[in-house]
């Protein structure tokens, strides 16, 4: 078996930067339309923060869509599951991440999941808080505690572009509190929707966010349980059958492990009980993930045996136990 090293992940980036080529970095939006597309970094960290890296570590960019996870988080935390997906599905989709067509079917009318863009904002309109302001600040405070980087912050100027290219979030919006499906004030659900989306960080981050989640919601430093486990476990069982837009199903099969993207070209994934990674290449495809990113991820789940549904894994992690 491979052994992780920092040399062993910048031979990942080697082989894998000329696959940014087969993808294209999203335009439109301030600071995702100015990465370089030949960008590709990644971070593994395991559970005695030991933190292995490569490549365009030092690059900044927007979670987007992988602040998903974070905001449903607290969601949980406030209300509890049975709550929560009282106004949000479980199910996977497999149209588009930002489709309404998916509201007007069926009986109910609300969201597939908390993974697509209705999802989210319905889950934006759950958190407590008497202000957007005070919603946006626990969750901008959840991202410091759990990656200990005191300078994550929202860009200013990528909020300002989601508002003024948010037309499809806002029919999505209107459309839910339209239907009656779930009880939301829509201004306030996008207006924190469009925050936590232009929040900025570094690969380094991710994989702290991805071994927190692998970790249980558990704070290794201060060995503090900060969440629920059974929320991590729900988190965890979403981001494998949603979280990554409509390739989710192919990367259950070819990564096996809890992942999840956004459109800036991050992935944040986590391997329960074992490691955190995050991988960023801004050249995505045409689903919105990133193309080096998930090459490297494969890689390592197939080098390191991280594939939670292969049986040579279960048998490995049986007899460790033993």
């Amino acid at each position: 078996m491979v052994r992780l090293s920092n040399d062993y992940l910048k031979e990942l980036i080697t082989e894998y930067k000329p696959y940014t080529t087969k993808g294209e970095v999203m335009t439109g939006i301030p600071g995702l339309d100015e990465l370089n597309q030949n960008d590709l970094g990644v971070a593994v960290m395991d559970l005695n923060h030991n933190i292995y890296s490569a490549g365009a570590t030092d690059v900044s960019f927007s979670l987007q869509s992988a602040s998903k996870v974070i905001s449903l988080l607290i969601a949980l935390e406030d209300l509890g599951k049975e709550k929560v997906f009282q106004s949000v599905g479980m199910e996977p989709m497999g149209d588009f991440f930002n489709t309404i067509s998916h509201l007007e079917s069926g009986d109910v009318h609300r969201p597939f999941n908390p993974m697509v863009n209705a999802g989210a904002i319905a889950i934006c309109s759950l958190i407590k808080g008497d202000t957007v302001e005070e919603r946006f600040d626990r969750i901008l405070m959840m991202l410091k505690t759990i990656t200990g980087n005191e300078n994550i912050d929202m860009d200013p100027d990528v909020y300002e572009a989601e508002k003024v290219k948010g037309d499809r979030n806002r029919a999505l919006a209107y459309y839910m509190s339209s239907s009656g499906a779930v009880a939301l004030n829509p201004q306030d659900a996008l207006d924190l929707y469009f925050r936590i989306n232009s929040i900025r960080l570094q690969v380094h981050d991710l994989a702290k966010i991805g071994l927190f989640i692998a970790n249980g919601g558990r704070l290794i430093e201060q060995n503090k349980q900060l969440v629920s486990p059974d929320h991590l476990n729900t988190i965890q069982a979403i981001m494998m059958t949603s979280g990554m837009y409509n390739e989710s199903g192919t990367f259950a099969v070819e990564v096996g492990f809890p992942c999840k993207s956004g459109i800036s070209g991050g992935i944040f994934s986590a391997v329960p009980g074992r490691y955190g990674i995050g991988v960023f290449g801004p050249a995505i495809n045409q689903k919105g993930n990133s193309v080096g990113g998930a090459k490297i991820l494969q890689r390592i789940s197939a080098d390191l045996n991280l594939n939670i549904f292969n049986q040579t894994h279960t048998h490995d992690i049986k007899k460790s136990a033993e």
